[in-house]
């Protein structure tokens, strides 16, 4: 009896294991390609859902039906014109055919070696048939604002006639043309970055530098003869108000002697008598600071006091 269960359990375990070595599952990223002692066999499996093999000796090859992305390495490449830049690209390519991609490539990893040397070729190839300006530029705009303080003009910049967006394209189409055979394509490829090599940015950064203190000095020279002038201006303006001031302090020192005159005239001229008094009153005064009972005076008679004593007695 128990040599029964143990054949059974041996057999239903057997009958698993070959159930699960002889089907495989395709998911709906995946594509297969079956081989048989190394070498494909039949067609690849690009539709998902459940499939059979031979067990043990046909084996399950998956490859990724969805698009990945290669990444170049940043590279150091000469222009037409003799510029050397940096140029830093990226590309998105697919398995388009998982059995002649086995046969050329087998794996992933062989096909990022093919794609680095493929687009870096190509990519080399096409900067070097173009100046600085067509890897940069991508139409030949117009500036919206010239930038006339620092001489940069409308009419200063270069014409292109192939320009980035088509090198790129360009470069995209050579690519493919090498890699149809590989049973891969590839979708998309771009720039990520374009710049000058060190050497060649100390150079432009500083005569960026030396330009932009040049225009600085410029609005320096604007800015002082602008202050010249307004201080030339501020100083007509007081002298200005202070010529008014002091033509206006001048009349009014006018008015006010004429008005002063006017009051010295009109007290001159009161009546006889308030003059009299006011002698009278001024001779008895010098009279009691001058005379007392021992003085003895000599008078002339048009004398002023003289006239006083007269009328006296």
């Amino acid at each position: 009896m128990k040599i029964k269960i143990i054949l059974y359990v041996a057999g239903a375990i057997l009958l698993l294991i070959f159930t699960f070595s002889s089907t495989y599952i395709v998911q709906e990223t995946e594509q297969v390609v079956l081989t048989q002692f190394g070498k494909p066999v039949g067609i690849a499996i690009t539709e998902p859902g459940m499939y059979f093999k031979v067990p043990f000796i046909q084996a399950v090859n998956y490859f990724e039906k969805r698009y990945m992305e290669w990444n170049g390495d940043p590279n150091q490449v000469p222009t037409k014109d003799k510029k050397f830049i940096f140029v830093d690209y990226y590309a998105r390519w697919q398995i388009t055919d998982p059995l002649q991609f086995f046969k050329r490539l087998r794996n992933e990893r062989e096909a990022h070696s093919r794609l680095d040397d493929i687009i870096d070729g190509e990519t080399r190839d096409f900067i070097a048939k173009n100046n600085l300006e067509e890897v940069v530029r991508t139409s030949n705009r117009t500036p919206a604002q010239p930038d006339s303080a620092s001489g940069i003009e409308e009419d200063t910049l270069v014409s292109i006639f192939v320009g980035r967006e088509k090198i790129q394209q360009q470069i995209l189409k050579a690519a493919n043309e090498e890699t149809k055979d590989l049973g891969i394509a590839i979708l998309d490829f771009r720039f990520r970055r374009i710049n000058y090599v060190e050497e060649v940015q100390m150079r432009v950064y500083e005569r960026m530098t030396s330009e932009r203190y040049q225009i600085a000095e410029e609005f320096r020279s604007e800015g002082q003869g602008q202050a010249s002038l307004i201080s030339g201006e501020k100083e007509r303006e007081l002298k200005r108000i202070t010529s008014e001031a002091f033509r206006k302090a001048e009349q009014i020192k006018g008015r006010a002697d004429s008005t002063a005159a006017k009051v010295y005239s009109n007290s001159y001229a009161q009546s006889m008598e308030s003059r009299n008094l006011y002698g009278f009153l001024k001779s008895l005064e010098t009279f009691e600071k001058t005379l007392n009972e021992k003085t003895s005076v000599v008078l002339s008679t048009d004398s002023e006091l003289y006239k006083y004593l007269k009328k006296m007695e």
